[in-house]
């Protein structure tokens, strides 16, 4: 049952990309190009999102545990370190050279553009090796506590 929730969930967050049209790496280049042709539709998209998700966390955190599972997975990590920050300014470098976000990329799929498929391919490599240089510096920073 989790697994058709979250489901549901990635078609409905993929079908209110597609509806804003966000999956368009033009509108959100524009939207970057405060200098140039701007355009602010972004920021209406973002405040929507930030209204509902704000008013869903009200709700549900009233409840003792998910409807779906038997307790809540929050963040435990406070802290703002270099990975964070290295991987936002990364996130969003990215973002801005080719206009595409993994949300939007993998919405973007259907359509089968070679630039959509290259940049959802290197999203999956950057996963991968990111994942994989994570194990090799705690495995790294546990030879050195002992």
């Amino acid at each position: 049952m989790p697994l058709i929730f979250s489901l549901l969930a990635g078609v409905i967050f993929g079908a209110g990309l597609t509806l804003s049209d966000m999956v368009n790496p033009a509108r959100v280049t524009n939207f970057l190009d405060v200098a140039g042709i701007w355009d602010p539709t972004l920021i209406f998209v973002m405040a929507g999102g930030l209204a509902v998700t704000t008013l869903g966390y009200k709700f549900i955190f009233r409840r003792s545990s998910p409807v779906v599972d038997e307790q809540f997975h929050l963040p435990t990590q406070r802290q703002i370190d270099l990975p964070l920050i290295g991987g936002a300014a990364l996130f969003g470098v990215g973002w801005g050279l080719a206009g595409i976000c993994p949300g939007p990329a993998l919405a973007d799929l259907v359509t089968l553009e070679p630039k959509v498929l290259v940049f959802v391919v290197a999203m999956l490599v950057g996963m991968i090796a990111a994942s994989a240089l994570r194990v090799r510096i705690d495995a790294m920073k546990a030879l050195r506590q002992s």
